[in-house]
């Protein structure tokens, strides 16, 4: 009997603990008395953008542990991430935004990757929930909508810097771009950068690549027959990394240039010991804000996963500290609209202002932020890093 007694009085201490909405998850939120309110982070783990994804995903993960409430209508709430895994994929974007519209979020934050955003698009716009993307930099993101917004510079934004940047650094007058075929970043940025170009009076040799290919020999080899003067890809980090690693072996010289997917540690490690030279515009460098390194730093290796997530070391990718001002601008939003519905958060998004790591944020007519600068940096071959080359727009 004495055991059967100790039985009920443990079922009944773990009944009241659930009666009291007990939450494991998040340390941070233990306070039972708080209300929740959902912030939906739709973000590739796997796939292609994998790496990418989850170094976006750190970055919101970072700002939450600092600040895991906010006050709504004045109220605190302690606020749940809730994270799927677009997996890169728009076959299967539709079914990671569902599982977020199911989940009750009042706003999302995502995608790394522009395509996965535009599949999912339509979806949280029939549920009525704002996004507001973190580094989707393709310009269909947000046309033709009024509930999808974004924090990043936009690609013809990106792909005019660059093309500025290789005629003036390089003087180069010749430029072959490869691109992923059927992937909207790929192919748009592409776009982008041969208009540009050819408006500077260079001349493009153009290309794409179908989906699975890991063998870029023969396009290396088209790139040196064509006598470029530098090698534009803006594809998938595990797609430079291919490139990065071939381009040697056929003698391939000239720079590689490329946008913010190129900016990750993956690149640089890829890169580090090899006769290349690399170029590539993105949204933060290391030493933009030392506070916020450090900090950053700090919980990345505290913790066995967060260091795995960020491939291995403590390496600040541009997108988590994108990921980490989208994170306050959705609290903004939330402060705003004084309450959960997604949407009055909707509506109080369009006049939100926020100083953030990566600098001021505002949305334009559109939705898209006011950017008008693009971080350049070089991948150090001996040390693996990042080097600071200039802060760039566009003349």
């Amino acid at each position: 009997m004495k055991r059967i007694s100790a039985l009920l009085l443990a079922l009944l201490m773990l009944a009241a603990l659930a009666a009291c909405g007990g939450n494991t998850d998040n340390p941070n939120n233990s306070d039972p008395a708080l209300k929740t309110i959902k912030i939906g982070v739709y973000e590739p783990a796997s796939g292609d953008n994998g790496a990418g994804g989850k170094q976006e995903t750190l970055g919101i993960q970072y700002a939450n542990s600092l600040t895991p409430t906010v006050e709504i209508g004045g109220e605190t709430y302690k606020v749940e991430l809730v994270t799927v895994d677009n997996e890169s994929s728009t076959d299967k974007a539709a079914s990671a935004a569902n599982t977020l519209v199911a989940a009750g979020v009042s706003v999302v934050l995502g995608s790394y990757g522009s395509s996965v955003s535009i599949a999912a698009s339509d979806i949280f716009r029939d549920a009525n929930i704002p996004v507001i993307g973190v580094t989707c930099t393709n310009p269909q993101v947000t046309q033709g909508n009024t509930h999808y917004f974004r924090i990043c510079f936009l690609d013809p934004f990106q792909g005019t810097v660059l093309a500025n940047f290789a005629a003036d650094e390089f003087k180069a007058t010749k430029a072959y771009v490869l691109a992923k075929l059927g992937d909207d970043y790929s192919v748009g940025l592409a776009n982008y950068f041969v208009a540009a170009f050819e408006a500077l009076g260079g001349e493009v040799r153009y290309e794409t690549f179908p989906d699975g290919n890991s063998d870029f020999n023969s396009y290396i080899a088209n790139a040196k027959n064509f006598g470029a003067q530098v090698f534009f890809s803006p594809v998938s980090a595990e797609a430079a990394a291919n490139i990065i690693e071939q381009a040697p072996t056929q003698g391939l010289t000239i720079p590689l240039l490329a946008g913010d997917t190129w900016d990750s540690n993956v690149i640089t490690g890829a890169a580090q010991g090899k006769d290349v030279s690399i170029y590539v515009t993105t949204f933060y460098q290391e030493g933009g804000d030392p506070t916020f390194d450090a900090g950053i730093k700090a919980w990345i290796n505290g913790n066995a996963t967060n260091l795995s997530n960020n491939n291995g070391n403590d390496m600040i990718a541009a997108v988590s500290a994108m990921g980490f001002d989208a994170y306050y601008v959705a609290l903004e939003a939330l402060k705003a609209a004084g309450t959960t519905d997604s949407k009055a958060v909707n509506t109080a998004l369009w006049n939100i202002q926020y100083d953030g790591v990566t600098g001021h944020i505002a949305f334009d007519e559109v939705g898209d932020a006011n950017r008008s600068e693009a971080v350049v940096k070089k991948a150090n071959t001996a040390d693996g890093v990042w080097d600071f080359v200039a802060i760039q727009g566009i003349k």
